[in-house]
């Protein structure tokens, strides 16, 4: 029996094989007539809708994105004039696997102009929002999903972002790896993501960058033969994750969202691995995705950076029924704050109603407080707020942000400190780019609102101009700041951050220390900071008796926490020089932060108005970086003032119209 059944099989066999043979050849026409009928279609649409290059011109000419015609992958180039800004570079937007940018047919191209002024704190009270605008009609052929991709040319930068339509009812992943490509001999300033957006900058031949090498934004570049800057940041993360840039060997930096980013220091330390392995799979999203906008500033000089207003432009005005006014609503207040932490001072409730008496005798307008707020009793809260209410002075709370998970958690938080009249929370410790962590940002801002309570966001991802649509954040850190004990050429990092971090907008540094933590900068150099790394929540790290103790007392009081306009003066170089002149109503102030090596700058007074102005200087003591010279006299807009700095040195001017 078992013969039989053997003779059989090899009977059979040469059937069983042509039946197979005929399977094979069948399958085989069927996948070339699919694959025919794709290419049919797909030529019926190149035909129907030349490819053709699209490109977006912002409103002086002078920047341009051009979207090549490759229907096989979506290309792009930026241009600065004649200078390149971005080499050709691919976008890859995905969606449940699908590649959306690969083998793609245009549609039609909607073009529009946006031109409007909104006032902002930031480098000036007046924010210019002028660019054009093109909404690009495409479908991918393979998924037949469309999606528009849209692009605005700035006069001072650009930016794109995917929207795609979408069921309310359906869950989907999207992801992306867009590459920006600079320019072969530019040079890159960039952190890694090992303390998250707490990390010194590293500057680098785009060449020379290892591939691996990851990057939090905004990452700024000088192109080569001085041809202008660039730095890569987003705007309006909401409902989305947020981008870091990993480096690929080849002068491209590639887009990773939160769950694709390395595992930071602080984020393991204070959640785990597990909670971070959870956070490390792609984040679905519900209805129509809009991503957050790919943001490349651009200028020929620096003083076009730090005065670009592109980053909160991109993002919609404040809801009118939180804030009627917009950051001019009532409730919605700058200032400068003293803060008990780094630089000693009795932290007991007596200490802390001292620090509120000495704020008010600086006339700062806040204190901040940290976590030991919480021992006290109801009727002690309600007295330090009394007492500081009586000095001028507004209390910020300082609160974990695992303690604000839920909405019920939110609502008796905010409505504590509103019931008590404490003005500001202090939230820490996010430090994650997850979407899941970028919607409890949004949460605690709309409730914050509702309750009328201004937030610090620390131990947090950049800004992305969201300031705009929630004014009660004042600021948030994002910076490897004062806090650091462990940074020791301050003076080189100091120089860098008002052309790098700064950009992408406030930053809670904590500035002016005039102990051994400056480490290798003057004080002079620590007064100029002030000035430079303005925030609408200006924190102060020295403790107040310091201040008003100081010989230079008289300028620091005086230097507020937003201005009306600001000028980068040319002598400025990254991470070697910032000089930074900026106007508060009529008076001005010149403030200089030397980095690591002395200088020598002639500084012309011609952005002064006309007339006279009285003069108080600060300059370096050049025996001693623990002291100051001060020096007055009358100048007007003709005059050159002649500055001279010793390693890690300063200098701060005020010039008051006579």
């Amino acid at each position: 029996m078992i013969q039989s059944t053997f003779l059989m099989e090899k009977i059979m066999m040469p059937q069983k094989i042509s039946n197979y043979a005929i399977i094979g050849f069948v399958l085989a026409l069927f996948l070339a007539e699919a694959s025919f009928a794709r290419q049919r279609s797909r030529t019926r649409r190149s035909q129907r809708v030349r490819m053709q290059q699209v490109q977006v011109t912002s409103p002086n000419g002078n920047v341009k994105l051009t979207v090549l015609p490759n229907a096989e992958r979506l290309t792009f180039t930026v241009t600065l004039g004649d200078a390149t800004v971005l080499d050709p570079s691919t976008i890859v937007m995905s969606l449940d696997g699908y590649d959306l940018s690969a083998g793609v047919v245009f549609g039609k191209v909607q073009r529009y102009e946006i031109n409007e002024t909104y006032p902002w704190y930031g480098a000036h009270s007046t924010a210019v929002n002028r660019c054009n605008g093109a909404r690009i009609s495409l479908q991918n052929d393979l998924s037949f999903i469309n999606y528009i991709l849209e692009v605005r040319a700035f006069d001072d930068g650009l930016a794109f972002r995917h929207v795609i339509s979408g069921d309310e009812r359906a869950s989907r992943v999207p992801d992306e790896y867009t590459t920006f490509v600079i320019p072969a001999g530019s040079t890159v300033w960039y952190h890694d993501l090992g303390g998250h957006y707490e990390a010194e900058y590293d500057k680098n031949d785009v060449s020379d960058v290892r591939p691996g090498q990851w990057a939090g934004p905004p990452l700024t570049f000088k192109l080569p033969d001085n041809a202008g800057y660039g730095s890569i940041t987003e705007a309006n993360l909401v409902n989305y994750s947020g981008m870091a840039l990993e480096a690929d060997g080849r002068r491209g930096w590639v887009m990773g969202l939160g769950h694709r980013q390395p595992l930071n220091y602080p984020y393991e330390l204070r959640y785990g691995r597990d909670e971070a392995r959870r956070l490390g799979k792609p984040a679905s999203a519900v209805g129509t995705i809009t991503t957050p906008w790919r943001v490349v500033m651009i200028g020929r000089d620096l003083n076009t950076l730090v005065n670009s207003t592109i980053v909160p432009n991109l993002c919609p005005p404040a809801d009118p029924d939180y804030f009627p006014d917009g950051i001019k609503t009532s409730w919605i207040k700058p200032g400068r704050a003293v803060w008990r932490y780094l630089d000693g001072g009795d932290r007991s409730f007596e200490g802390m109603k001292e620090f509120s008496r000495l704020a008010g005798q600086l006339g700062f307008e806040y204190h901040v407080i940290e976590g030991f707020w919480s021992r006290w009793d109801d009727e002690q809260i309600k007295e330090i707020v009394e007492y500081s209410k009586q000095q001028s002075v507004g209390l910020w709370f300082w609160r974990h942000t695992n303690q604000l998970g839920t909405p019920q958690a939110r609502e008796a938080f905010f409505k504590r400190l509103h019931d008590f009249g404490v003005v500001g929370a202090k939230l820490d410790f996010l430090d994650h780019e997850a979407k899941e962590v970028i919607d409890l940002y949004e949460a605690l801002l709309r409730t914050s609102a509702q309750y009328q309570v201004l937030v610090n966001f620390h131990g947090a991802n950049k800004p992305t101009g969201r300031a705009r649509t929630w004014p009660n954040e004042l600021v948030r850190e994002a910076v490897r700041g004062m806090e650091s004990s462990s940074l020791r050429e301050r003076a080189r990092h100091e120089t860098i951050l008002p052309f790098t971090r700064y950009l992408a907008g406030h930053a809670d540094y904590t500035a002016m220390h005039f102990g051994e933590r400056r480490r290798d900068t003057t004080w002079a150099h620590q007064i100029a900071s002030m000035a430079v790394f303005a925030s609408p929540l200006l924190t102060i790290v020295a403790h107040p008796q310091t201040i008003v103790d100081h010989p230079a007392a008289d300028v620091i009081k005086s230097i507020p926490a937003v201005w009306d306009e600001t000028i980068v003066l040319p002598q400025s170089g990254i991470g070697e020089l910032a000089v930074f002149a900026r106007r508060t109503a009529d008076t001005w102030f010149l403030a200089v932060m030397c980095g690591p090596k002395a200088k020598a700058i002639r500084v012309p007074l011609s952005f002064l108005g006309e007339g006279r102005y009285g003069a108080s200087l600060v300059c370096d003591d050049k025996e001693d970086s623990a002291a100051v010279v001060l020096k007055d006299s009358t100048v007007q807009r003709d005059d050159t003032l002649e500055i001279e700095m010793v390693d890690g040195g300063g200098f701060i001017g005020r010039f008051s119209k006579q």
